[in-house]
């Protein structure tokens, strides 16, 4: 089975940059996007043989994710069910009969840490939602984490030392889930390969020079490992500041 997920920064532009032709070729079974940043009914977009689902951020032009699935879900959940977090479209969770899928776009901690503090909130509160499904069935997490976890994450971890996204709070958080009985997929198959990305900002000619960023996550309860077959990380692929990321598992 192969799930995908990706940043479209805009699903309305990603759609006007190949978006449709690059879903088409991945041609996955479960397909997460994040920052959709969109309302109901402002793009007509479906797949045949898929079913969608979507979660908007109340704020128009803003966050949101959504998950193509070819799958009958047995349901589909929003939000952590904590009024705190769900205004903004970030958690999807589709229940299969094997496994929780979570679609999440962690919230960025922004410029000058000013949304540090709540960042931790909610690193806190989805670590016991993950934990939470994971005492019934195993989770597959994945989406963009807004963290580099490691400095073989980043092309540069010296100069973004006390960056969003690459602070010690946020670092430690990641290593506190992992902690808690959760696998990074890509990280499992490739321990110590570097210069692998996922983001890339606009700026400096980011891309084409692979100064880029790996924040874009699948997370797999521990008990799944047997089951892991490969992890992709697609940066041929273009449209968004993100690439799509793969998870290929038996299950």
């Amino acid at each position: 089975m192969k799930l995908i997920s990706w940043n479209v920064n805009g699903l309305r532009a990603c759609v006007d940059k190949g978006f449709v032709d690059s879903f088409n070729a991945l041609d996955a079974d479960f397909f997460s996007l994040q920052e959709t940043k969109m309302q109901a009914g402002q793009l007509d977009i479906a797949f045949e043989g898929y079913q969608s689902y979507w979660n908007y951020a109340e704020k128009k032009g803003y966050s949101g994710t959504a998950v193509f699935t070819k799958h009958e879900p047995l349901a589909v959940t929003y939000g952590l069910g904590i009024d705190e977090h769900d205004h903004e479209g970030r958690v999807i969770t589709i229940e299969m009969p094997q496994f929780f899928l979570v679609n999440v776009y962690t919230p960025n901690s922004q410029d000058e840490l000013r949304r540090l503090d709540y960042r931790m909130h909610w690193e806190e509160d989805f670590r016991h939602y993950l934990l939470s499904l994971d005492a019934k069935k195993p989770v597959i997490a994945c989406g963009d984490m807004n963290v580099a976890h490691q400095e073989i994450d980043l092309r540069n971890p010296k100069t973004n030392r006390r960056n969003a996204g690459f602070t010690d709070e946020e670092r430690e958080k990641m290593t506190t889930l992992l902690g808690s009985g959760f696998t990074d997929t890509f990280r499992y198959f490739y321990p110590d390969m570097a210069n692998q990305y996922s983001w890339w900002s606009y700026r400096f000619h980011a891309r084409e020079k692979n100064a880029g960023w790996r924040i874009d996550y699948f997370l797999t309860s521990k008990s799944l490992n047997d089951k892991l077959k490969g992890a992709k990380i697609h940066s041929e692929i273009y449209g968004s500041d993100h690439c799509p990321v793969e998870l290929d598992i038996d299950i």
